[in-house]
């Protein structure tokens, strides 16, 4: 069985990550490329297409092909409701890359679309399929760390401020380095924990250093006049069975302890970190404990393809799940919670009050 794939967007993370990986993706290929920039579109098709591959400037007339089986949304987050949901109604299975939505209300939106039109529907954290994750996720559903009660997720950068496309634009994405890369460590720490019933969050965007000129900066100097999203956010959230989350997320921040898409968390029967490779910590026989896990390629094998690069194996399972009519592994409502808490922590920041759920 072969999937015909429909790509929308061909900017950056779908060059960077969901074209090379569907590629190499056996049961699929892409039929059409559609983006509001001709040239991007001609591009992705003469790369990841063949001679028959279509090209689009509007994403409707591309949705009109019922040869079509999925759709890949790589479009700024304005617009990932909006597509996703009216790619299923167009009989479409949709790969929606994060953060789900830009609120909650549209998040929810796209889960009942889903519902009412029986398609698949997932979301690109595809930090879930790296070797030390997968590891860890093992661990957490084996109980080893027994019953986990505080937990950080971690996306720090000390200069590192997207420059390119919409970045910084309030409007197309909903914030900043909090949806952008918090996403992907709020969601591996739901995971890890399976926990999705918050209770309330409290938390601040902040603006200190989005004004600066000539600052120094990865991808060179941004300008201070389109960087309208926050440069840092720090959120604490409230389960509802008392486990706690503190979220830190940042572009620039005057710091050196930086990482991204990290998880460090605390249960009754140990812990575990990825701050120098993945440790796990505890205690036996009146003694304390610290094991390195080595991540070989073959020493994970708990998906398909592990030790591969996370992105092909996000695609490998998603059209897997499609061909096999199985659940993906990033379920839709679980992405609704991480969306719920990244939009409570950016309220809370608003009226310097908690947020809580209903």
């Amino acid at each position: 069985m072969t999937l015909k794939i429909g790509i929308i967007g061909c900017g950056g993370i779908a060059n960077g990550k969901h074209m090379p990986a569907l590629k190499k993706v056996e049961g699929a290929v892409m039929v059409a490329f559609c983006d509001i920039v001709p040239e991007r579109a001609q591009q992705a098709k003469a790369e990841f297409g063949d001679e028959n591959a279509a090209v689009y400037t509007d994403y409707k007339e591309l949705l009109k092909d019922a040869s079509i089986d999925v759709i890949h949304v790589c479009t700024p987050n304005i617009s990932h409701a909006e597509i996703s949901i009216a790619s299923m109604e167009a009989g479409k299975h949709v790969m929606c890359e994060k953060p789900m939505a830009k609120t909650t209300a549209e998040a929810q939106a796209m889960i009942d679309a889903a519902k009412r039109t029986g398609k698949k529907l997932t979301i690109g954290y595809q930090n879930r399929f790296r070797p030390d994750s997968a590891y860890l996720h093992k661990v957490c559903e084996n109980n080893e760390l027994g019953e986990i009660y505080y937990a950080k997720a971690k996306a720090i950068r000390r200069r590192a401020v997207p420059t390119w496309g919409v970045f910084l634009d309030e409007e197309a994405q909903g914030g900043g380095p909090l949806i952008d890369i918090g996403t992907h460590a709020l969601d591996l720490t739901l995971w890890m924990m399976d926990n999705y019933k918050p209770k309330y969050a409290v938390g601040n965007a902040y603006h200190k250093l989005s004004g600066r000129k000539d600052a120094a900066n990865a991808w060179g100097p941004w300008d201070p006049e389109k960087f309208t999203v926050e440069d840092s956010a720090i959120g604490f959230i409230t389960m509802e069975n008392g486990a706690t989350i503190v979220l830190e997320a940042s572009w620039a921040l005057n710091t050196l302890d930086v990482g991204e898409a990290k998880t460090a968390l605390c249960g009754t029967e140990g812990g575990a970190d990825m701050e120098k490779g993945l440790r796990i910590n505890g205690e036996a026989y009146g003694k304390t404990y610290e094991k390195h896990i080595g991540l070989d390629a073959a020493g994970v094998d708990f998906y398909d393809g592990a030790g591969e690069d996370p992105a092909l194996v996000e695609a490998t399972q998603w059209i897997d799940s499609i061909i096999n009519d199985t659940e993906p592994v990033v379920k839709p409502e679980q992405a609704l919670v991480v969306t719920r808490i990244l939009e409570a922590i950016y309220k809370s920041s608003e009226t310097g009050m908690p947020v809580f759920f209903d």
